[in-house]
């Protein structure tokens, strides 16, 4: 539950006090020994603690879950395996995997979203990282437009879709090989461009670092960079950019303000 909910429910007189205050003692954080779930990151950021599954032991992910779930109602986890999704479906029933981006949710249900965001790929191979930052922007209360397979090998393809992406608050470019889809999309639009290098490549693209440097010395204006393969950074920075535009613009909130 967070800070919103729970005053609202003790003004309507839904909560006694006395729980309230036990809640609001574990509000900045829950030190579970191993870990410590920052449940008032949601007050601070705007964003609910998201959880890297990769690397974690069963029991701590397990556990993690369990109780960010117990508290928010939904949970966010990143480069999660299969195995990792049958071991928190066993507590979680309802939680979803993509098999693509390697997303383990567990979301509210009619989530309202807004904005426009647009996450484009050089090619088909770039999809896992397009969807970590599409999937994860629309977690956080995002409209996304995606628009794959739009490399610089056949721009004929990119500069079709001109009018999708000059309507866009924000433009993520996922590309590997040499990287040079920002460059390019920041040259037709005026908004804001994430540039995102995959680690997609032969041998001289050193495991996405080719294109990495390639975006970071793009001749374009208005681009940033995140690391390599680094698809939720991206669709985090895509949505702070997103609700700055909703404010300025006076669209309902997204979810999570």
């Amino acid at each position: 539950m967070d800070l919103g909910e729970l005053l609202r429910q003790v003004r309507d007189g839904q909560m006694e006090i006395r729980l309230a205050e036990k809640l609001l003692k574990d509000l900045p954080y829950e030190d579970l020994g191993y870990a410590k779930l920052d449940f008032h990151r949601r007050v601070r950021t705007g964003f609910g603690e998201t959880v890297f599954c990769q690397g974690k032991p069963d029991e701590y992910l397990a556990e993690i879950y369990e109780r960010l779930y117990e508290r928010d109602g939904e949970v966010l986890g990143t480069r999660a395996s299969e195995k990792q999704y049958e071991l928190v479906k066993k507590i979680i029933p309802h939680v979803v995997y993509d098999p693509i981006s390697r997303i383990l949710k567990v979301e509210k249900k009619d989530k309202e979203k807004a904005g426009n965001i647009v996450v484009c790929t050089g090619g088909t191979a770039d999809i896992p990282v397009a969807e970590e930052a599409a999937q994860t922007a629309e977690y956080f209360g995002c409209l996304v437009d995606r628009i794959y397979d739009v490399g610089v090998a056949g721009i004929h393809r990119l500069l079709s879709k001109r009018e999708r992406l000059a309507k866009a608050y924000c433009i993520v470019a996922v590309a590997g090989m040499e990287g040079a889809l920002g460059t390019v999309v920041a040259g037709l639009v005026e908004n804001p461009v994430i540039a995102v290098p995959t680690s997609v490549g032969y041998g001289a693209s050193f495991h996405g670092l080719s294109a990495l440097l390639t975006m970071i010395n793009s001749c374009a204006n208005g681009i940033s960079v995140v690391n390599i393969d680094n698809g939720y950074g991206a669709g985090y920075l895509a949505t702070q950019i997103n609700r700055l535009a909703v404010k300025g613009n006076g669209e309902n909130t997204l979810s999570g303000m």
